[in-house]
């Protein structure tokens, strides 16, 4: 029986920012139950709901030192959906309205979770064989590690994987402070392990003292070994090359599942969705007031509205687009600018767009249900959930062919009659748009083609049962 214990910053359904906590919250259910025992360990936050808070249940408290500090670091356990998990209590540093707020206090929050879960290994009578690490806020994680192993046998043998989710966001502040915080000897602030361009680096130190590096999709894994997507740590990258793999995320089939869905008004399947999804549509059209025509191309979308995501592309060539026999639904919240963007549209062209700035599990249901594009032109993209739930919903991807979204939907080819969506190469707004024209073009004049791709999409399976594996093999390779 092989012990994987996963350590990250949020988790569903405890605490979500992003596509992280759907990871963390998910896979762990998908191994094999009589060969690996997973569990998860994270912090426990003030600004979790309460129906969560009151079914934890303590385990043990002790005091720990992080370098001239005494913290109080209490555990507490739950079980869920058959996983059991820890969360690391201590008010000072989880408190407030969020999981994340100003960097130099996140620096210290996450150090003191790092320490904190190596720490309480002892105590909660779990000794993982590899302990799995999300992102630059367990970055420190294998550092500590490799700290403790000197002079602590209980420590030795235990192996790391760092695994990134965007290499975007990696927990970076001066070397001075960081020291300061952890207590770490001078030995590990260098070029060569912590240090990256005189600042003391969280993910950098994760990368270097992991056992093995993984990201989220095999082209992304790609990428970042390029400046372009490297984020200035693309030398590393390409040093460890040999320990670095890609495993496409997927996504809970249970939760997205278009013929048990709730949250939609005509659930289907794959055999009837020819007569059933329309009904969506016609459903979504009459709740944001957009002209009710089951015949008009309507393209989805759910992002957050950053600059990432494409939506520099999207402001450029909006107007447009909107002159097309299309409608347009978005829904997200981010940038002020891109907010500003899609109000005015559907100001200015109502009943055509709907612009839904605000974040709605149930909203993104029926967009994915109702739409029959979903536009998707990030500029990088580690993984991408969002074209995976389209594709579920048989609703067909227009995206940019980077990252796990170049991984995980198929160009249409009217030749040889395949594929499962439509994507373009260059970040380019006008090249974008001639691939939305060109699905367009499918849509209205080869009906039978288009419906030919929703069921490919839809027959895919990106269930987590398929990163599940991999991840399986990873472990016993290790």
């Amino acid at each position: 029986m092989k012990k994987i214990l996963f350590a990250a910053s949020e988790s569903v359904p405890f605490i979500k920012t992003g596509g992280l906590a759907d990871v963390v919250g998910s896979l762990p259910k998908y191994f094999d139950k009589e060969k690996y025992d997973v569990r998860v360990m994270l912090p426990k936050y003030m600004c979790m709901k309460q129906e969560w808070k009151d079914k934890l249940t303590y385990r043990t408290h002790f005091y720990m030192d992080l370098n001239w500090r005494k913290q109080y670091v209490g555990i507490l356990e739950l079980e869920y959906d058959g996983i059991l998990f820890y969360f690391i209590d201590n008010e000072y540093y989880f408190n407030g309205f969020a999981p994340y707020g100003e960097m130099y206090a996140d620096i210290e929050k996450f150090a003191f979770f790092s320490k904190a879960v190596l720490s309480s290994l002892p105590l909660i009578d779990f000794r993982p064989d590899i302990i799995h690490c999300h992102d630059w806020q367990t970055g420190l994680i294998p550092v500590f590690l490799d700290n403790f192993r000197y002079g602590n046998e209980y420590y030795r043998g235990i192996k790391t994987i760092m695994t990134i989710h965007n290499l975007k966001f990696q927990g970076t502040w001066d070397t001075k402070r960081v020291r300061d915080i952890t207590g770490l000897p001078q030995y590990y602030f260098v070029p060569d392990k912590l240090e990256a361009y005189k600042d003391a680096n969280y993910l950098k130190g994760g990368m270097v003292y992991a056992d093995r590096i993984t990201t989220v999709s095999n082209t992304y894994a790609e990428e970042i070994k390029m400046p372009f997507y490297g984020e200035k740590l693309d030398g590393l990258m390409n040093a460890r090359a040999n320990c670095l793999s890609g495993i496409v995320n997927g996504i809970d089939y249970d939760d997205y599942n278009p013929e048990t869905d709730r949250f939609i008004e005509k659930n289907y399947t794959v055999e009837n969705f020819r007569k059933e999804k329309i009904k969506n549509k016609l459903a979504l059209q009459k709740e944001l007031n957009l002209d009710q025509d089951n015949k008009v191309m309507m393209i989805g979308i759910v992002s957050r509205l950053t600059d990432q995501k494409g939506f520099d592309l999207v402001a450029y060539v909006m107007d447009e687009l909107c002159q097309d026999a299309v409608q347009i639904v978005a829904l997200g919240t981010g940038e002020e600018q891109y907010e500003n963007m899609f109000r005015h549209f559907a100001w200015k062209y109502p009943g055509k767009v709907s612009a839904n700035i605000y974040y709605s599990e149930a909203m993104s249901h029926k967009i994915y249900a109702g739409s029959d594009a979903f536009l998707m032109p990030s500029l990088f993209e580690p993984c991408g959930l969002s074209q995976l739930m389209s594709l579920r919903y048989g609703t067909v991807p227009i995206v940019r062919e980077t990252g796990g979204l170049k991984d995980t939907v198929e160009p249409y080819n009217e030749y040889e009659k395949t594929g499962t969506g439509f994507s373009f190469m260059n970040y380019n707004a006008h090249e974008m748009l001639g691939t939305v024209r060109y699905a367009e073009r499918i849509f209205y004049d080869k009906k039978r083609d288009w419906n030919k791709i929703v069921e490919r999409g839809m027959k895919k399976d990106f269930s987590w049962k398929n990163s599940a594996k991999q991840y399986e093999e990873l472990y016993d390779n290790m």
